[in-house]
């Protein structure tokens, strides 16, 4: 487990900055290859590849027991075998540490 995702999510309510370049870079480095920064650094989306149904549904599961945990929550569409997540911080109108400690503790289920 990295670093990254032992670490917690803080609330957020606004009044904060969102994540510049540079950390985004830094923290992206932390994270499994699959995941991208996309829309000028507002989001971080990953797909997802399962063998089955029943494994696809147990991951979503689990992202959304996270999610909870941490209260920092994603998008999440999914299919038959394939999962994409996404994560942005909607109080600061960008990425905040939030998320990516989010994608982190989603890397960790699959290690």
């Amino acid at each position: 487990m990295t670093e990254l995702a032992k670490r917690r999510c803080v609330p957020c309510e606004g009044g904060v900055k969102p994540l510049d370049a540079a950390r985004i870079a830094a923290f992206g480095k932390q994270l499994d290859a699959r995941w991208t920064v996309l829309d000028g650094g507002k989001m971080l989306k990953a797909d997802f590849e399962f063998e089955n149904y029943y494994q696809t549904t147990a991951f979503v599961n689990a992202v959304a027991w996270i999610a909870h945990r941490e209260d920092h929550h994603p998008d999440i569409a999914f299919g038959y075998r394939t999962a994409t997540v996404a994560y942005w911080t909607h109080a600061v109108g960008g990425l905040s540490d939030n998320d990516f400690i989010c994608a982190a503790k989603v890397d960790a289920l699959l290690k």
